[in-house]
This record gives C-alpha cells, structure tokens and sequence, in this order.
C-alpha cells in the first residue's frame, strides 16, 4: 500500500464525525484541497463538498465519486447534572449494544469520557431505534461536540486496519487517494468527487444534493461504501463491485463498464481480484441517484463489525476493512477515470458476449427455427 494513501486513510479515521457533525471531515477535505491547486473545490447549501479534477478536454457524461462523511455518533445536547449528560444519537446500531458501554465526546479540543446509563428508543419503518442516552461523566461536555465509542485510534495489526468507524470516512480516503494517483499521471482525465453529509439519516445528504446543482447533469455516479461482510465476500477477498444492495440493481450498464475496466487490470496484474457482489446487507446512497435520473452504480470494501456491533462477542467494537482491499479499490478508482470504454448500455459494455453469440448460436436458430414456430 502507498505510504502517502496509507496517512491519508489514518489521518481520516483518527477523525470525530457523526451524521450532521462532520466538520472535522469537512475541514481536513479543505486542506487536503488547498494543497491541490488542480483540484478544485464547491460547497453547495447543505455542506456537501465536491472536488473536481480536469485534465484536458470535458467530458459530456463525466464520471463521479460519491462518498459520506459521518458514521453513526452522538451529538451533545445538554447537562441534565454536573455529571449527567443528555446527548441525541444518529444512525442506526441495535438498541442492545448501549447500555454500560463507554464513550468519549471530542469537547473544547479534548476528549471527555463517560459511560451510557440508559436510553430512549422508538420505532422507526418497523425498527427499534435509540433516540437518546443519558451518558455519565465527570466533567462538563460542551452542547453539539461529537460522541463516538470509546474506542482506541486507529490500529494496524496485519493487513488490517480497526479503527472507531471506518463507514464510511475509509470511502471517502479511497476516493481522494484515487484523486491523487490521477493527478500523478499525465493522461488527460474529468473527473469529480462529492463528499455528502449526513448519509446514515437515509441518505440525506445525497438526496438534497440532486436538488442543489452541485451535481453534473449528466453525471455517471459510482457510490462508495464500506459494507458489512457477508458470505462469499469477506475482508481480504479484494474490492467488490455491487450490482445492487438491499433496496434494489444499480444501472446495469455503468455496472458492466466498471465490470470490464476491473477485468482489464486483472488480465495485467493478477494479483488484482476484482468482485461483483449484490451485498444485500445494507442500503447506499445509489437510490436518490437513481431516482434523480442519474446512471449510478456502487463499489466498496468488505467491512468487519458493521456499524461497530461486534456480534461474536455481542458488544461494540471497532470496524476494520483490508488495506489490500482498500489500495485495490483506489486502483480500480483511477482506471475508471482513464478508461474511454462505453457504458451506453450492457451492449456495449459485453460486445465478446454478442461476438460469441453470432458465431456459435444463430445459425442453430435458423435451422430450427420451423420446427419450433408450430409448437
């Protein structure tokens, strides 16, 4: 793995972030930027960020990175005692994981640890979800600073990385490194990166972004996730491709190109292992996409310990993606951007799967096509 990709996907995930609190994320993308001066930099009303890398010629249906800032987290709401703290919750992780674990809120530049003493939940679309928690502390927590679990920086052991919350501030690092390489080569390249926030509130950041114009109009998107491992696609097995998640299929011809650019590394480099899953478990920001009328496709890295419950243990935990998986998904990044290869239509995308078809096939079906026609 790249040293210089390596500090950036550390540096992110050292970050605090929650949905709606991301600013730590937001500020570091700032920087990342102004160190970049050909990569330029739009904020649209609602704080979503996108980055634009040109090279050469514009292209009509430029391709796009989409990525979240936040990761499920508390914000601070106010002291109900000098050593009770009320604080709202966002994102989804099951109500069983709260009670007695510990957490740390990032207040006036330190952070302020303190235990969760118990919680309020409601049912949301037919899911038992925490609204609050009343935390315990020693000190006083300044209203709106960030909660997270309090879970150690993060850790290499191995080729793995654990870390607070790797969901998906590790897509965002994925998206930026793949910036990066792009803007080492010299092929010409139009590229763009929007960085949304407050995804885990149902992709909310996403949704206000189809109405705000930061988006190209003809946009291909690809959204970026870390998504919970399943069966045949667990961490370490290399960078997937997702035909669809657990709200329905992604635009089948973006799904082919990215198909067949991953194909092609693999024929150089086979090392390279590129997957095409449907990762049902989880849902992504591809749906408002679509649903604005965009080309839009998803790819990710398997991840561990979804949303931090560790359910082999049956406690919270840090997640932990493959950096292996990670740099291959930086590498698949960069080769779309470069790629001059066709997603109009599966078609296109498969011409060998056509080719095999004229050849071996319709000659039989016009020798039996008679003896079928009466049936």
């Amino acid at each position: 793995m790249d040293t210089r990709h390596r500090k950036t996907l550390i540096d992110l995930l050292t970050l605090p972030t929650a949905p709606l609190c991301e600013q730590y994320v937001t500020k570091y993308i700032h920087g990342w930027v102004r160190d970049r001066p050909d990569c330029h930099l739009k904020r649209d009303e609602y704080g979503n960020l996108r980055v634009h890398l040109r090279r050469g010629p514009a292209q009509r249906r430029p391709l796009l990175f989409s990525a979240h800032m936040d990761h499920p987290g508390f914000e601070a709401e106010r002291m109900l005692t000098p050593d009770r703290l009320l604080a709202r919750w966002r994102g989804w992780v099951a109500p069983e994981y709260f009670a007695g674990t510990r957490v740390r809120f990032y207040s006036n530049g330190r952070w302020i640890r303190g235990k969760v003493s118990s919680t309020k939940t409601r049912v949301v679309r037919g899911r038992l979800r925490v609204q609050t928690a009343t935390i315990a502390v020693r000190e006083r927590v300044e209203r709106g600073s960030i909660g997270v679990w309090d879970l150690p920086d993060p850790t290499v052991r191995g080729s793995r990385i654990y870390a607070r919350g790797c969901d998906d501030v590790a897509g965002v690092a994925a998206v930026l490194c793949a910036l990066d390489v792009l803007r080492a080569g010299r092929m010409a390249v139009d590229v763009y990166a929007l960085l949304t926030r407050g995804e885990e509130l149902g992709w909310t950041g996403a949704i206000v972004a189809c109405r705000s114009g930061i988006l190209p109009r003809q946009a291909r998107i690809v959204a970026v996730e870390t998504s919970s491992e399943l069966p045949g696609a667990s961490v370490g097995e290399g960078p997937i491709l997702r035909v669809g998640d657990s709200t329905g299929t992604f635009t089948p011809g973006l799904t082919a190109f990215c198909h067949e650019v991953g194909l092609d590394l693999a024929r150089r480099d086979r090392s390279f292992k590129p997957r095409r899953k449907l990762m049902d478990g989880g849902s992504t920001e591809t749906l408002p996409y679509l649903n604005a009328g965009h080309e839009a496709t998803g790819m990710c890295v398997a991840l561990g310990n979804y949303h931090n419950m560790d359910r082999r243990r049956g406690r919270i935990g840090p997640e932990f993606i493959d950096l292996g998986d990670f740099a291959g998904l930086v590498r698949w990044f960069a080769a779309l951007a470069r790629s001059r290869r066709s997603s109009d239509g599966l078609g296109q995308a498969v011409p060998m799967m056509v080719r095999r078809l004229d050849r071996t096939w319709a000659s039989r079906l016009r020798r039996t096509a008679d003896r079928v026609s009466g049936v």
